[in-house]
């Protein structure tokens, strides 16, 4: 007899199949992450920069401005990684 957990999984399995991919795309994606992960990790490191330089100077409104850049620059870049991702995801289902 199945558990419940089984049964969900093959019902989950029925109506969106997992989709193997292949060594060139798990490649591919990884390259994509490290990519992204380091100009992300490239703009905190500037504006976070930035940001110190604002708040010795006692700009305090300038930094909260470039802390909000900051978040607006990697929610854009998380979104274009994603979307990359998906393209090389996409490769498998149109074979």
């Amino acid at each position: 007899m199945k558990s419940a957990y089984e049964l969900a999984m093959e019902r989950l399995n029925k109506a969106a199949p997992t989709v193997k991919l292949s060594d060139a795309q798990k490649k591919d994606l990884s390259e994509i992450e490290s990519g992204y992960a380091a100009k992300i990790a490239g703009r905190e490191i500037a504006l976070r920069d930035e940001i110190g330089k604002f708040t010795a100077r006692g700009e305090l409104e300038k930094a909260a401005e470039m802390e909000q850049q900051l978040a607006f620059e990697r929610k854009t870049l998380q979104a274009k990684l994603e979307a990359e991702k998906e393209q090389v995801r996409r490769r498998t289902r149109t074979k």
